[in-house]
């Protein structure tokens, strides 16, 4: 097993969790239940990982994370409805659900 992803966000842990698994990938999550243990270690040993169970899928998971984030770029974006902003990686606000793209009248 190999560890392909970890952030402290767990909005998107679970996003390029699912999007592993619709490519077939197998995903073990670790760290899924330690929000308990917060402030007795380290802030980062409670993040979630994703690990690749089967070794030789890691570099075709890597690869579907990187074309993830090219495609969404990096730069966070303000939704036209709401004004709220939100990271590049998510499609739609998460405050209102509106499409990233969508332009309001």
């Amino acid at each position: 097993m190999k560890l392909v992803y970890t952030d402290e966000n767990r909005f998107f842990v679970n996003n390029i969790k699912n999007i592993l698994q619709n490519s077939g990938i197998k995903i073990l999550v670790k760290n899924e239940f330690t929000s308990s243990v917060i402030g007795e270690v380290s802030p980062t040993d409670g993040w979630l990982e994703l690990w690749v169970a089967d070794g030789a899928e890691f570099e075709v998971a890597k690869k579907i994370i990187q074309k993830r984030f090219s495609e969404q770029g990096s730069v966070d974006w303000q939704c036209s409805h709401c004004s709220e902003k939100n990271d590049a990686s998510f499609d739609f606000c998460w405050q209102c659900q509106t499409e990233k793209n969508r332009q309001t009248a």
